[in-house]
């Protein structure tokens, strides 16, 4: 799976701390491998963000 966090649906924004952040339901254990391989292209929870892809396919 290839993606980038900046394109998935699970990387948020937060008002308060004006940081972006991965909204994804991570365990600890997880999240700490995620961490330390640093591999975002390799992110199970990766979900494409874009909601104009099925738009632009249909043109």
């Amino acid at each position: 799976m290839i993606g980038s966090c900046e394109t998935c649906l699970f990387y948020e924004y937060d008002e308060l701390t004006q940081q972006y952040y991965c909204d994804a339901d991570f365990d600890e254990d997880e999240y700490a491998r995620q961490q330390i391989s640093g591999k975002t292209a390799q992110c199970p929870y990766y979900r494409d963000g874009d909601e104009y892809k099925t738009v632009r396919k249909q043109m």
